[in-house]
């Protein structure tokens, strides 16, 4: 056990308000690109036969930036602070969204639209690497040890909600005019409410308290004056473990939730049009399971609840594409949700176990290396990869069989992973 045992509970309710509903923007903006991905790809590649390739590309490509940003923030935060970094990566994203919004498109300067598209996509997933990661070490730190499942898991929640704005205002824009009407302009809509978001957020985030654990350290002079060094030296397995529950909730996620209206409009089993609307609704069950698993795994441990979900992975995806692509509206939903389900129980209560492997004045720096990295690799690329197996090989079962394979690979880990749950407090 870390020394995430400890009890400093000075955070006022309103610095922890602010913290668990802030990461709204971070979900809202990832999310609205891949939900609108088939307008993007008309808009800024030209609507060619590979375009929604090269628009989940650009996806992946920008992820991969979130691990160099979160290195940066984790530093920024380890040494000077949560609030400090939760404030730059928020002005950092508003800026980005803002810059998305105003892009000229395809049609007015051909090729050199997509490379701009890329280039803010990448300045965002920069941006984002700091993002979660700060705000799940600030709640962790200023929550009674017995609640930390629940009140972490109120992160991944309130991500679900931006999701769910990015699914709802995608959706109501691009039934509220003609396909000439979206992508001549409609489009920019989502990414300036976006901005929008994101610049109340920052200001909310100026009121903030910093984190006690984080004053205390300093209190101490035991602040690290290198943080990822020290992660590397005394909690390696740490960064495994973050790592392994990182991939499991990354792929559960971004194939099983976020993929899912490009994937039924690619296979034309919905129009673009139904499909961003039928993804409110696992964004919906996210939202409500959320919580549930947190406050499970603060009364059962956070390994049984991993293990079980990270079981569900493995049996469960590939029956469930299967009904999504078998053209019944009912059969889709329901294979829809039953994934969220299984993505969002799964970031509840890795919000807390991943923060709980690494003590607080390196808990930033381990994230980054271990849940950031695993989140660029099996969140970033792997609609793309999900989108290439299904061109490729013909099957509509891929993305399921995807999801299976990594969900496999992570159980052993996850079996042998110590239990991290407070057992007192």
């Amino acid at each position: 056990m870390t020394d995430t045992d400890a009890q400093p509970h000075a955070i006022s309710r309103k610095s922890m308000a602010i913290a668990a509903a802030s990461t709204i923007v971070e979900w809202y903006d990832f999310t609205l690109y891949l939900y609108v991905a088939t307008i993007l790809s008309r808009v800024f590649f030209g609507g060619g036969e590979n375009s929604l390739l090269f628009t989940l590309a650009g996806f992946a490509i920008a992820y991969l930036m979130r691990p160099l940003g979160a290195f940066a923030f984790a530093h920024i935060g380890d040494v000077f602070g949560r609030r400090r970094t939760l404030l730059l990566s928020v002005a950092l994203m508003t800026a980005a969204m803002l810059g998305t919004a105003l892009l000229p498109t395809y049609a007015a300067i051909g090729p050199a639209a997509g490379w701009l598209l890329l280039a803010l996509r990448c300045v965002m997933g920069f941006a984002v690497g700091g993002e979660y990661n700060g705000v799940v070490a600030y709640l962790l730190e200023g929550s009674a040890p017995r609640k930390r499942g629940f009140i972490t898991s109120l992160a991944a929640a309130a991500s679900e909600v931006g999701a769910l704005f990015a699914a709802g205002l995608a959706a109501l824009t691009a039934n509220a005019m003609s396909t000439e009407a979206l992508d001549a302009w409609g489009w920019r809509i989502p990414f300036f409410f976006g901005a929008l978001i994101a610049g109340t957020i920052w200001f909310a985030r100026a009121a903030m308290q910093e984190s006690p654990e984080f004053e205390d350290y300093k209190a101490q002079g035991a602040v690290a004056k290198n943080p990822l060094g020290l992660v590397l030296r005394e909690h390696r397995l740490g960064v495994l473990r973050c790592f392994a529950m990182s991939a499991l909730g990354s792929i559960t996620y971004y194939v099983g939730i976020t993929y899912v209206p490009a994937y039924v409009t690619s296979l034309g089993v919905f129009s673009e049009r139904d499909s961003l609307t039928f993804s409110t609704l696992p964004a919906f069950a996210v939202i409500a399971v959320t919580p549930f698993i947190g406050a499970l795994s603060d009364r059962v441990g956070r390994k049984p609840v991993l293990l079980a979900l990270g079981v569900c992975g493995v049996v469960l995806p590939i029956t469930m594409f299967a009904l999504m692509a078998g053209g019944s509206y009912l059969q889709a939903v329901f294979g829809a949700v039953v994934l969220a389900a299984v993505a969002g129980g799964v970031s509840a209560v890795a919000a807390s176990a991943t923060a709980e492997q690494f003590p607080g004045n390196g808990r930033l720096s381990g994230l980054a290396f271990g849940a950031t990295v695993g989140t660029a690799i099996f969140g970033g690329l792997t609609p793309y990869a999900a989108q290439f197996l299904v061109t490729s090989t013909g099957s509509p079962l891929a993305p399921g069989v995807l999801i299976a394979v990594v969900s496999l690979g992570v159980l052993p880990v996850l079996f042998l992973m110590k239990e991290t749950r407070p057992q007192n407090g």
